[in-house]
């Protein structure tokens, strides 16, 4: 699995296909992180913009290599090897993104509520902060699993459905996504940290699923 890794990374940089996903996550975080800022509030902002970033990975990963040389890697390590690989690249580099995104908030928020009456502990909002990015990341990772090869063919349908379930998990209350964005939103108001351990534990388990299912259907599909 490491050298699957190792390759999947090798062309992933060559490839340059990470450039579109990672520039609109420096745009997301260039217009809604601003210096002075409540903390809590920067941190949900943050987290919110990785869940379209990691779909958009995911299917730049997936969908990277040519036909024959992910044949040639499928015949070597087998399908749902070569596509777990893929998958992780993926969400590792979503990782990436999410520590980024972290170091600004914790950089150029202020660690206060958005009264600026109350204080908020900066390394417990950090870590508030990183989780809620994580619980975004693998629910992204989940619905860039779902919404492309091997599980949606077509192009045609594989992009538009991404989209929509980006926007749906982010705005809908029963998605752990939005739970973990707004629980720090919330917070914020009175500078309390709501540190999401549930809506991650949800979604890791939902990644999991997703991930395990598309891997499975591509040693069926080949």
């Amino acid at each position: 699995m490491i050298a699957l890794l190792r390759y999947q990374a090798a062309l992933l940089i060559g490839s340059h296909r990470w450039l579109p996903p990672v520039i609109l996550y420096a745009a997301w975080l260039a217009l809604g992180i601003r210096s002075g800022d409540p903390i809590l509030d920067g941190f949900g902002y943050a987290a919110g913009g990785l869940l379209p970033a990691a779909v958009w990975l995911t299917r730049v990963c997936v969908t990277n290599e040519p036909p024959a040389a992910r044949n040639c890697a499928a015949t070597a390590a087998g399908p749902g090897r070569v596509h777990l690989a893929c998958v992780l690249t993926a969400a590792g580099t979503a990782l990436l993104l999410a520590l980024v995104g972290t170091a600004v908030v914790v950089l150029l928020s202020d660690p206060r509520s958005n009264d600026h009456q109350v204080a908020v502990p900066v390394l417990p909002a950090a870590l508030a902060g990183l989780l809620a990015a994580l619980a975004c990341l693998l629910m992204g990772t989940a619905v860039g699993a779902l919404s492309n090869w091997p599980v949606l063919r077509s192009t045609g349908w594989s992009i538009p459905a991404g989209l929509l379930a980006a926007l749906l998990l982010l705005v809908l209350g029963a998605s752990p996504a939005n739970a973990a964005v707004s629980g720090l939103v919330t917070g914020s108001l009175h500078g309390t940290i709501s540190t999401p351990w549930l809506p991650l534990a949800a979604t890791a388990l939902i990644a999991a699923a997703a991930v395990a299912a598309a891997c499975a259907l591509s040693s069926r599909r080949g």
